[in-house]
């Protein structure tokens, strides 16, 4: 079965032409003109404001003219993760996508249903003739997933709706309403080249296999962090051998549990086998440890080519013990809201760059922002403790929950009407853009809902294709059920 041949047919039909689209964060310029040739298709008001972000308009259906106007918004970007031993370039590479049953996913990438279902979704809105809907205002932002970008250079003005459908959620029958705030900090350490001795062992030791995921929706799943597991081997390591630390490398981004890790070691030639032998002790511990949340997690251990030189060994101790100490998981959970997760941290990746610099990307969230700077404050005493420069992101705000939501009334009776269920309101503990538009829109009525994702910010995201038909039945339902204009 073809992608196209799926249901509902207009929402996968524009799902699979922008899979053939790259749009990885900060590169979303053919996504960008593809929205303005759709558009131009269809005879359709567009605006573009300074940073990309795209306002398409659509008058009401005759008869709808007198309900209020409607804001749907997605963002164009995607996470661009693939697995180790997949090639694919994700600036000119379309997404190859594969059906699995009642679930769609891709060959070794992101899907990017994460946020592009909800860009399909808008488009298929705009080109239908067929849906009873009032004035609509379709808003595609730029770079969320790296920066909130597009929803942090939003200005007044260019938004006119009272109500806005923020389609970026991913559990199908669970309505949003509040999310948490979050903040990058980021720690770097300045490190000398040292001269590996003669007749030293290197070795290259991998941690992959873990799920990965993301640092808000499933940081309390108690998955593996792969940063976290393959600096405990080292920490362990260096307390029994000569150890030195050529190079690291784990996790790429700030908002996904990072997945894989691996470092270039060197010890003493006669510690070779002791090595072999810590690590399959290690791995067994850590197979125990992670049985359940981790089945597939690998370390893997061999030979590598020696190098000349390596991280001085006052900087590798530093680094090693900063990262043991730099907390990573759930923080505290709501005290309002039950089984929401109120704080966590995510130990993003550790990388090294030019002029000697190793860098630790880190993120923190919380529905509470004076326990977010908390949080963040805690990874900066790891980081200063160790020697490292701290320094932190702009960060951006919360959305409050309003239990007294007009439009949240009307999504809910609308949800039950339809499938005689009630659906779940709550919050989510990953950030959307919702914050940042009531910071220039402070009247705006808010929800958020979508489809099913699994897996998101992972090659693993799988996106549930029941529930896309179910989806697209209750917004089309809702546009329908809009209040008047006061």
């Amino acid at each position: 079965m073809e992608l196209s041949e799926l249901k509902p047919t207009a929402v996968f039909h524009y799902f699979d032409e922008i899979c053939k689209v790259p749009r990885p964060s900060k590169k979303e310029e053919k996504i960008i003109a593809f929205l303005e040739a759709f558009a131009k298709e269809h005879k359709l008001e567009i605006l573009k404001d300074e940073c990309g972000n795209i306002l398409i308009k659509k008058p009401a259906t005759k008869g709808k003219e007198h309900l209020k106007t409607v804001v749907l918004q997605s963002h164009v970007d995607m996470v661009c993760e693939k697995n180790n031993d997949v090639t694919h370039d994700f600036l000119t590479d379309p997404i190859e996508t594969e059906i699995d049953g009642e679930w769609l996913k891709a060959k070794g990438t992101t899907l990017g249903a994460d946020n592009g279902i909800g860009v399909a979704t808008e488009l298929a809105i705009l080109a239908a003739n067929d849906i009873e809907h009032g004035p609509i205002e379709c808003l595609f932002t730029v770079d969320e997933e790296t920066g909130l970008t597009g929803a942090f250079a939003l200005k007044e003005g260019f938004l006119s709706g009272e109500i806005l459908l923020n389609l970026d959620s991913e559990d199908e029958g669970e309505l949003f309403i509040g999310c948490a705030g979050g903040i990058g900090s980021i720690g770097e350490f300045h490190y000398k080249e040292v001269t590996v001795p003669e007749n030293y062992f290197f070795f290259k030791v991998e941690v992959k296999g873990l799920k990965g995921g993301h640092s808000g929706g499933d940081i309390h799943l108690g998955r593996g962090n792969a940063n976290k597991i393959l600096n405990r081997f080292l920490s362990q390591t260096a307390q029994k051998y000569d150890l030195y630390l050529s190079e690291i490398n784990g996790g790429n981004l700030h908002n996904a549990i990072p997945r894989e890790a691996y470092a270039i070691c060197a010890v003493p030639h006669d510690a070779k086998e002791l090595v072999r032998i810590d690590l399959n002790i290690f791995s067994a511990d850590l197979e125990n440890e992670l049985s359940v949340t981790e089945p597939n997690l690998k370390l893997v251990l061999q030979s590598e080519t020696p190098r000349k030189t390596a991280i001085d060994q006052d900087t590798t101790a530093r680094l090693l013990k900063t990262l043991y100490a730099t907390p990573h998981g759930v923080f505290a959970m709501s005290q309002d809201i039950p089984g929401l997760v109120e704080t966590s941290t995510n130990l993003a990746s550790v990388k090294m760059q030019e002029g000697n610099v190793i860098k630790i990307a880190t993120s923190q969230r919380s529905s509470i922002l004076s326990a977010r700077n908390d949080m963040a404050n805690t990874v900066r005493a790891a980081f200063e403790l160790g020697g490292a420069s701290v320094s932190f992101g702009e960060g951006y705000p919360g959305w409050k929950p309003n239990p007294h939501s007009e439009i949240l009334e009307v999504t809910a009776a609308s949800y039950k009407r339809l499938f005689g269920v009630e659906a779940k309101v709550k919050a989510i503990h990953a950030g959307l853009e919702c914050g940042l538009f009531l910071d220039k829109y402070p009247a705006l009525d808010m929800i958020s809902f979508g489809p099913t994702l699994t897996g998101v910010h992972s090659p693993d995201e799988r996106m549930h294709i029941p529930s896309v038909d179910k989806f697209w039945k209750h917004l089309v339902d809702v546009l329908a059920n809009i209040p008047e204009k006061k």
